[in-house]
């Protein structure tokens, strides 16, 4: 009777059903945003060049590409088809899913090169809708072959690492974005929630240098404090986090002096470390050390009211001249659109995270 038992039980507990995540999903649609982005910005002007849409499909070969360009244009959408594919494989099998996670790959592909027929800025191409199409198959045939693998690793860490509460998949995907923002050299450090780029604003308070200092401490240290209550929440309790928070901080870090070293010069890769930068770096530390004890309720709360505080400071900070001087070739390089898109996550950020700790807070 007891080998009889052993054997019914010992499938299950060979193959385990894999717990739903919703990660794939989240990082699916995060990812296809930054293609939308990337394809259509600056996003004006519109116009009607009185060119048919499709006239793209019959164009020929370009007469200027190069190799670096093609594996560009198939490398961006690698990601897509395996994140589709695996999203897809979910809710139905590894094939089906390739081939729909390639279809819809190559769809949005073609349906981005149409659009780009009405700004002059862009150019639709053939050539680079064969090329996201190749990349988006490749993706799919990774996730078809090696899918279930990463999927079932995915739920293992998932079940490690982040604690058992409602949407943390999605959270996680908050943070990465805020680690995104990061990349941009020209905020304020840490800072998040800027509006005044996006509605033409211009700065409320003046600079001056006194000023400046008090409210670039603030805006780094609230931040600080509302970054790490929010990333010890998506932790697992089985310890006190400080090695795990701190290395997090650093990251953080670490992706800000990179920005600044490619992105402007070597020189300028520690520009953030301002006196106001490592006065706010050890506030906002010493305030999380402590409210790191508090129960999980409280720190939620805490770190909204942080976000929001952070937010409200860094839009009366004023920019400083200094970093506007040193950034002035840089806007007008290569990298506008990463520019662009780094500054919008970050001005928008807060007001996506803020909503999301509010029903967390409801939910624990």
């Amino acid at each position: 009777m007891t080998s009889a038992v052993s054997d019914q039980r010992l499938p299950e507990e060979k193959s385990p059903p894999a717990a739903p995540t919703r990660l794939p999903l989240y990082l699916t649609l995060a990812y296809v945003v930054l293609i939308i982005y990337a394809s259509l910005y600056p996003f004006k002007p519109w116009r009607d060049f009185g060119v048919s849409p499709l006239a793209f499909l019959e164009a020929p070969w370009p007469r200027f590409w190069t190799g670096f360009d093609l594996g560009i244009n198939i490398a961006a959408y690698v990601p897509l088809g395996f994140l589709l594919a695996l999203a897809l494989r979910q809710v139905m099998g590894r094939w089906s899913a390739a081939l729909l996670g390639l279809v819809l790959g190559s769809l949005l592909s073609f349906c981005l090169e149409c659009l780009q027929s009405w700004l002059p800025s862009r150019v639709p191409s053939n050539v680079d809708l064969g090329c996201n199409a190749l990349g988006a198959t490749l993706g799919a045939m990774v996730a078809a072959y090696a899918g279930k693998r990463i999927f079932r690793r995915i739920v293992q860490l998932q079940r490690e690492a982040l604690a058992p509460i409602p949407y943390a998949e999605f959270g996680l995907v908050l943070l990465g974005i805020w680690l995104l923002t990061q990349l941009s050299p020209e905020t304020v450090l840490f800072g998040a929630g800027d509006l005044r780029s996006v509605f033409g604003l211009t700065p409320a308070v003046p600079y001056a240098a006194p000023s400046f200092f008090v409210l670039e401490t603030g805006v780094i240290a609230c931040n600080s404090l509302a970054i790490g209550l929010f990333a010890r929440t998506l932790l697992n309790d089985r310890r006190m986090p400080y090695r795990t928070l701190a290395m997090f901080m650093f990251l953080g870090l670490f992706i800000r002096t990179m920005g600044a070293a490619v992105l402007v010069t070597p020189q300028d890769a520690l520009s953030w470390l301002t006196p106001g930068a490592r006065l706010g770096l050890l506030i906002g530390g010493l305030l999380l050390w402590l409210m790191l004890l508090l129960p999980a309720t409280l720190r939620v709360t805490l770190a909204g009211a942080a976000l929001m505080a952070g937010t409200t400071l860094v839009n009366l900070t004023p920019p400083n001249p200094y970093s506007e001087a040193a950034l002035a070739a840089w806007r007008q390089g290569h990298f506008l659109n990463f520019n662009g898109l780094t500054r919008w996550m970050a001005s928008l950020w807060p007001f996506v995270t803020l909503p999301y700790l509010i029903a967390l807070g409801r939910r624990l």
